[in-house]
């Protein structure tokens, strides 16, 4: 029962700290301009690395903490390689810490370093498969070295929500 509410918590962060500030109709699902393909991979980065940073803080698990600190070291090259290319292409990358901030709160709520462990790798799940759906869709935008940093990125993202699959089924429920 007192898993729920920090699971519910930290989803609610993810929601969050992952949301963009425009909606695609539902028969743009398949597409992305180049310009909102940017500011919210760069959100996700950046959402990446807040949490991460905080369950460097509060988990209990090596194995959590590892993940969290590699998290930390990937995100934020892909996020400077990203913004190194938004910035010679004069495009804006994500930079809203009011959600980080928003984030953060939710998260050190969570009660026990136990249900912290799980709830964040649940959440690295989640977020991992969100994040290699928007590069499935970044390898098609329009600008060819945006693209190309998308299909190089994808494979890291595959890797790292697979890491993230074994570790979340390795930790107890409760």
């Amino acid at each position: 029962m007192y898993l729920l509410k920090p699971l519910a918590l930290l989803a609610a962060a993810a929601l969050a700290i992952c949301a963009v500030s425009t909606l695609h109709a539902a028969n743009e699902v398949e597409s992305i301009s180049t310009e909102d393909f940017v500011e919210e991979a760069s959100a996700k980065g950046i959402a990446e690395i807040e949490t991460a940073k905080l369950a460097l803080e509060k988990a209990r698990s090596e194995d959590v903490k590892g993940f969290a600190q590699m998290m930390i070291d990937d995100h934020r090259r892909a996020n400077q390689q990203l913004g190194e290319l938004a910035k010679s292409k004069d495009l804006e990358v994500s930079d809203d810490a009011e959600l980080i901030n928003q984030a953060k709160a939710m998260v050190l709520q969570l009660r026990s370093e136990e249900s912290f462990d799980k709830a964040y790798m649940n959440n690295q799940v989640v977020a991992h498969q969100q994040t290699i759906e928007l590069f499935r869709r970044g390898v098609k935008v329009d600008d060819e070295e945006i693209a190309a940093f998308a299909r190089e990125t994808l494979p890291k993202l595959e890797q790292h929500l697979q890491h993230a699959e074994r570790i979340n089924g390795a930790l107890p429920e409760n």
